[in-house]
């Protein structure tokens, strides 16, 4: 019979009651790792060219545009005081960034844009993806577990899609061609899955129609368009323009930093009409920044629209 030596079984013991063992969230997340968006993940919504807005827009974090000049910011009715590095507007819960502002404001931008171009290339080019061309680019009615997905095609969501996993899971789209959200759909989170953790990269075009919910950071490699009262919890990371109209756009927390397990293991995609477990949406937390009385009435109108 086997014997174990008692004072290496109390001193591991006593080691992991110091020390901790491994987090659950590490040794549970599925899916590939994170992309990291380094300081482009410092905005909710960055450009290259411009980003625009109509009707009653409220925005939750920091925008910025670079190379394009603050003029290319149009909507916005931006308050720029005296030498600042930043402007203002009553649209923006946060601060608005443009290359012709005071220092360090252009460098950052150069830095944050090339941060954007770089995980845009890391999170197209990743290999090995759970599924390919799941749906036929149709993907509306699904509940789709955390993994990496790519199409050669583009992706239409006409119906709800549910991403179900938890708190630290990752979810990687690759799309080849155009995403487009219909009108009045929701991307749906449940089981604690988080919009920070989840990364739609678009080749085309992406569209978020009429009263639609997106859930997640959308890496676009042309432009982003939010039509009428459009929900986004997630950022908006283009190479083009950023366009809105009546929207309400949300900064989602930072993605998790913790490690993944291989997206091999992941459950593939069942339809909504499968045996999955309901779907219920999970309600991120909006960042909490320094603000005024009535920009933490608007914090708490947004927040109340994702649920």
């Amino acid at each position: 019979m086997k014997l174990f030596n008692t004072s290496t079984i109390v001193s591991t013991l006593i080691i992991s009651l110091l020390f901790g063992l491994p987090g659950q969230d590490s040794l549970l997340a599925a899916g590939p790792a994170t992309v990291n968006l380094g300081t482009a993940g410092n905005f909710v919504i960055l450009a290259k060219t411009g980003i625009s807005t109509t009707g009653n827009t409220s925005i939750v974090g920091d925008i910025g545009i670079s190379p394009a000049a603050a003029s290319y910011i149009t909507g916005f009715a931006l308050t720029l005081p005296s030498a600042s590095a930043f402007s203002t507007s009553a649209t923006v819960i946060g601060k608005v960034y443009a290359p012709g502002y005071a220092d360090p404001t252009p460098a950052n931008l150069t830095t944050a844009v090339s941060d954007m171009q770089t995980a845009y290339t890391d999170a197209a080019g990743r290999t090995n993806p759970t599924a390919t061309e799941l749906g036929a680019g149709n993907i509306g009615g699904m509940t789709i577990a955390p993994g990496l997905y790519k199409w050669s095609t583009g992706v239409t969501i006409p119906s709800d899609v549910t991403l179900s996993g938890s708190a630290g899971d990752v979810w990687v789209f690759q799309i080849a061609q155009n995403l487009n959200l219909s009108s009045a759909t929701k991307i749906v989170l449940s089981g604690g899955a988080q919009a920070g953790n989840i990364f739609w990269v678009v080749a085309g075009q992406t569209t978020i129609g009429t009263t639609a919910l997106f859930n997640g950071n959308i890496l676009d490699q042309t432009a982003i368009v939010l039509n009428t009262g459009a929900i986004l919890n997630g950022r908006a990371l283009a190479q083009t323009a950023v366009t809105l109209d009546s929207n309400s756009v949300i900064m989602p927390p930072s993605p998790a930093p913790a490690p993944a397990t291989p997206a091999t293991g992941a459950t593939p995609a069942t339809s909504s009409s499968g045996t999955s477990t309901p779907a219920t949406s999970a309600t991120p937390a909006v960042p909490a920044t320094p603000s005024s009385s009535s920009d933490s009435d608007r914090r708490i109108v947004l927040q109340a629209q994702l649920e």
